[in-house]
């Protein structure tokens, strides 16, 4: 019926069978954008923003890492992966704009993407979370794979 992994032939939704997949190092990086108001890039006190919480920056590295290990909870046809290890950078892409880059790496026998964008998913949430406060004109965008080894075929944003 479709060439979408994740249908079988009469529609229906099925978890992929990896069962005879050899186990190879698979590695993907996502990022989301992050475009601050005013208000909130006010807030910088040199390269994070501080709260009564905490660490803006820390606590989403922090939250963007437990999503990561969470994803197959949230997405229905997500396998559990045993995750190798995992990285979330954010920079300020410029004065109101941050980057978030989520990096995966597993030894499996299916990817990483959907962990690598849940991460900068989660990440960009929660700073919008912890920002709010000053104001809601916080925008969230171009959640999109920027990178990612192993499998089929290798891919490559640039």
């Amino acid at each position: 019926m479709s060439d979408f992994s994740h249908l079988d032939k009469s529609g229906k939704a099925v978890m992929v069978d990896v069962s005879e997949k050899t186990i190879t190092r698979r590695e993907a990086t996502a990022r989301a954008m992050v475009i601050l108001p005013p208000e909130v890039v006010s807030a910088f006190d040199g390269d994070d923003i501080s709260t009564k919480k905490g660490s803006v920056f820390q606590t989403a590295r922090l939250a963007g890492m437990m999503a990561v290990k969470k994803t197959s909870d949230l997405i229905p046809l997500c396998h559990p992966l045993p995750i190798n290890g995992c990285g979330i950078d954010i920079t300020r892409a410029d004065h109101d704009t941050l980057w978030i880059d989520c990096t995966v790496r597993v030894d499996g026998k299916t990817g990483v993407e959907m962990e690598a964008l849940t991460g900068a998913s989660v990440a960009a949430l929660t700073i919008y979370d912890m920002c709010k406060a000053l104001s809601h004109e916080i925008v969230i965008s171009q959640i999109q794979l920027m990178h990612k080894t192993g499998g089929k075929r290798d891919f490559d944003r640039t």
